[in-house]
């Protein structure tokens, strides 16, 4: 048995990072008040998203539907700082800040979403927007409540299919229908909440479909999804406690563009949620969530149906966590424990790629914060880990590799003034290798790569030090990051230039069909900006018009020299927007810029000019949840390649898209 300790590094680097701005999901009239926020992600302790030192962004319902598409990472597109691998419709895995797979934790609820796509970028995640009220993106220190595979960020689907609250009416529902010109694109959903007694019960439903889709002068082959699903939970509220438990289960299939095969996945889930209100001293609240899930996806040959590999993946999580009122100097605290298993398997032609891995994880982690007067407050966290994984290198012999990452983080929060505030946050995380990283061995026909993993890579530190300011006024809202990372054993993929063929025989050119990859560590440093303004330019009682602007960039240096590959290019936007009480609409223009800055046998990516744009009516006055929109997306038809996905070369993104949505809420 390997063992491996980390300790905590001395802190660097310089940020500025804001939270972004939310939207309820229908618009309010423009005499009414911004509804508070609470944000469920980022601090255990109930705050507004801009009581948080790190940033926090927020996509709303309203704002899911119009994205129209089958991941997370499509309804983040407009976000700053948030890109996704692209890699096909079904599987486009969000990314942070040029951070992806094993550095960002999708959850729902919190519990993890149980599935393969930190194994491969043509693996997806069994998460549809069409099920989700909202989600939260976090960075900094409030991802230490998550695991250390969120240190480059969290993405948290929320929804309502195990309720948190008690509904106030006896029934709430919601239906969605929609179709797109591109891909011939149809979806729907139904959403059903219902008091009985004490029980809130949820049942919803989705199905989307769409053909191959559409490019500038023609169509990407292989680019067809299909998916569905469906959920049932309940929960049961005393006093101020409550326990709650439900099943979710999703099916998709979906092609790959840059090849010839499709992805047949399901998975079906189980999720526990319960919050016990204990008021013993200092105590508040215990809350223990978790789930379980086995997942599974093949492989098909389109022409003979065979299936050529198959990924299993059966785990489970559970979480633990106490908040505590105020306690000394501190105003509020959390405590938690978490536990976690992941067994994972692969069988066919999946088995030459990666044999049989388990990973645990147990781990302990801890959210204060401290007070100075009014206007400052300090917020700190810190998580220690246990990781162990058993799996198979390309040697053949059975290994067992022990870790202990810890790391800790410190935020400042400081008041300017009513309308000013800034925020510093210093934080140093560590996390150990992947199950791929460590242990991956040979030919992936997805992405078209013979990887080779490396079973002596050690703990990957980062270093980082981020800062952000908001400014609030009647008619101007803006808020804006810089920020630094620098990593020790920055863990990546590299391209070496050869191709190899699938018995590992390996040549300098394209000689052969699947490029080489050598999962590597180099120190590394990574630096950004991001930022959104809105600005107030018209406002009558019927409603405003609002102008936005963001802009978000990118730079990733492997120490020695040299780039760190598929970092998303510099982008920078805006739009004018109507929000009013039967009609809202507007428009975004955003450029993304030219990728020049490539790593090893990878290709630049030119930049491109997206027009998206939106309008919505609510014909009757007295249902406003009644609502017709009609979007468009990429509306100058341009090219657009993503220089994030590992199949850039082979695959344009959509072309220009038009889709009406039908939305009606009881």
């Amino acid at each position: 048995m390997i063992v491996r300790n980390s300790k905590c590094a001395v802190l660097a680097l310089a940020s500025l990072c804001g939270a972004a701005v939310v939207h309820a999901d229908v618009p309010a009239a423009a005499d009414s008040k911004p509804l508070d926020t609470v944000v469920i992600t980022a601090s255990p302790l109930a705050h507004d998203a801009d009581d948080i030192a790190t940033i926090v962004s927020t996509v709303n319902r309203q704002q899911i539907l119009q994205s129209g598409g089958a991941n997370l990472a499509d309804a983040l597109a407009n976000e700053p700082g948030v890109t996704g691998t692209g890699f096909a419709s079904g599987a486009s895995r969000p990314v942070i800040r040029g951070f992806d797979a094993n550095r960002v934790r999708v959850l729902e609820n919190g519990i993890g979403s149980f599935d393969v796509s930190d194994v491969g970028p043509d693996h997806g995640v069994p998460i549809d927007p069409l099920s989700t009220d909202k989600i939260e993106v976090v960075r900094g220190a409030a991802t230490l409540r998550y695991g250390s595979q969120a240190i480059g960020g969290v993405v948290n689907a929320i929804n309502n299919r195990v309720p948190g609250e008690l509904p106030d009416k006896p029934f709430n529902a919601e239906l969605t229908g929609s179709y797109g010109t591109n891909a011939n694109a149809s979806e729907g959903s139904a959403l059903l909440d219902v008091r009985a007694g004490q029980f809130a019960i949820h049942a919803d439903g989705f199905d989307r479909h769409t053909d191959d889709y559409d490019i500038p002068g023609g169509t990407q082959p292989n680019s067809a999804f299909q998916g569905d699903g469906y959920s049932l939970g309940s929960s049961y509220f005393f006093g101020d406690s409550r326990v709650g438990a439900g099943v979710v289960h999703y099916d998709s299939t979906y092609g790959i563009p840059s090849d010839t095969t499709f992805i047949d996945m399901k998975q079906t889930k189980e999720m526990l949620r319960s919050s016990f209100a204990i008021g013993a001293g200092a105590l508040q609240t215990l809350t223990v969530e978790g789930g379980h899930a086995n997942y599974e996806h093949s492989e098909i040959d389109p022409e003979t149906g065979e299936v050529l590999s198959t990924f299993k993946d059966n785990e489970w999580d559970v979480r633990a966590e106490g908040l505590f009122g105020a306690l000394g100097p501190f105003s509020g605290s959390a405590f938690g424990l978490q536990a976690q298993q992941k067994d994972f398997s692969a069988l066919g032609e999946g088995a030459n790629y990666l044999l049989p891995t388990t990973t645990k994880t147990s781990a302990a982690f801890a959210f204060t914060e401290v007070p100075f007067g009014e206007a400052v407050r300090l917020q700190t966290g810190a998580r220690v880990e246990s990781v162990k994984i058993d799996g198979t290198p390309g040697s053949g012999v059975a290994t067992s590799l022990d870790f202990t990452p810890i790391s800790a983080s410190v935020g400042l929060v400081l008041d300017a003034d009513s309308a000013v505030r800034f925020g510093v946050t210093l934080s140093s995380a560590a996390r150990a290798p992947g199950q791929t990283e460590l242990f991956a061995r040979g030919p992936h026909d997805g992405p078209a790569t013979f990887e080779t993993g490396d079973p002596t890579l050690g703990i990957e530190r980062a270093n980082s030090l981020e800062g952000t300011m908001r400014v609030r006024l009647d008619r101007v809202r803006i808020e804006g990051s810089v920020w630094g990372a620098k990593f020790s054993n920055y863990i990546f993929g590299d391209l070496t230039g050869r191709t190899c063929d699938d018995a590992g025989n390996c040549v300098v050119g394209d000689a052969n069909e699947l490029q080489e990859l050598n999962y590597t560590q180099v120190d590394a440093t990574f630096y950004g900006a991001e930022g959104k303004a809105t600005f107030a330019l018209y406002e009558v009682t019927s409603g405003k018009l609002q102008a936005e602007l963001l802009a978000d960039s990118v730079r990733a240096t492997i120490d020695s020299g040299g780039n760190i590959p598929r970092i998303p290019p510099y982008r920078i936007g805006g739009g004018l927007h109507w929000d009013g009480g039967s009609i809202d609409g507007g428009f975004t223009l955003k450029y993304s810029g030219r990728q020049t800055h490539v790593a090893t046998a990878e290709t630049e990516t030119p930049g491109f000019v997206s027009l998206d744009a939106h309008f919505g009516w609510r014909p009757l006055e007295a249902h406003q949840g009644f609502e017709l929109a009609l979007v468009g997306r990429n509306l100058t038809d341009s090219v657009q390649r993503n220089a994030v996905a590992l199949n850039k070369d082979d695959v344009i993104m959509p072309g220009r898209d038009l889709r009406l949505i039908v939305r009606a809420t009881f």
